[in-house]
């Protein structure tokens, strides 16, 4: 059984085999936005489903580009945790602003965010860049993959990543936060005077 499927079948999302999981990713990203909503409760719906399909995706390119292999139970609980730290950092925020502001309630607004990632190795052809747009819910409501002909470093691949998520953001949607775990990405659009050489 592929990998990704793998890890479907290890995590607690409903399956069902007439629906979920198939071979087509449209019916897939189908049942995942909507369709499982009517089996679970919107209102519950707190299950990790986006963070597996962001760490599916960069598994999926650490075999491509890498040649590592990654294990589908470790991939969803990873996964899970990351989901519940996430919700529990959110639920901890909206309690101390509630503390902080008895007179005036307030509602911790969450903006929509990119999450931006590029793959590189020097032994490929190719290298890899996506992205993935989440609403103020951190519902997905957008993504894109694509490959290119490999870029000069893994910090090229980086950059082209943030320069192609920009440009579909601007396109597609209002977000204008972007989230990557490349430190020297971070640290270039922090200071650019200091990466001359990516200037142009």
């Amino acid at each position: 059984m592929p990998p990704a499927l793998q890890a479907w079948s290890l995590s607690d999302i409903p399956s069902r085999p007439e629906m979920f999981p198939l071979s087509s990713i449209y019916a897939n990203m189908d049942y995942l936005l909507w369709r499982k909503n009517n089996f679970d409760g919107v209102e519950l719906d707190r299950d990790p489903y986006p963070w597996i399909i962001w760490y599916i995706w960069k598994a999926r390119n650490d075999k491509l580009f890498k040649g590592i292999d990654r294990d589908p139970l470790k991939l969803v609980r990873f996964a899970e945790t990351e989901c519940k730290a996430w919700f529990d950092a959110n639920e901890q925020m909206a309690i101390i602003s509630q503390d902080n502001n008895r007179d005036e309630p307030q509602v911790i607004s969450l903006e929509n965010i990119c999450m931006v990632d590029g793959s590189w190795t020097a032994t490929t052809m190719y290298s890899g860049c996506g992205w993935i747009w989440k609403d103020i819910g951190r519902k997905i409501q957008l993504m894109g993959m694509r490959n290119l002909i490999r870029k000069e470093s893994a910090l090229h691949s980086e950059v082209e990543a943030l320069r192609w998520a920009m440009e579909s953001m601007v396109q597609y949607s209002p977000c204008q936060n972007f989230e990557t775990y490349c430190k020297d990405l971070i640290a270039m659009v922090r200071e650019p005077k200091k990466w001359p050489r990516f200037a142009t």
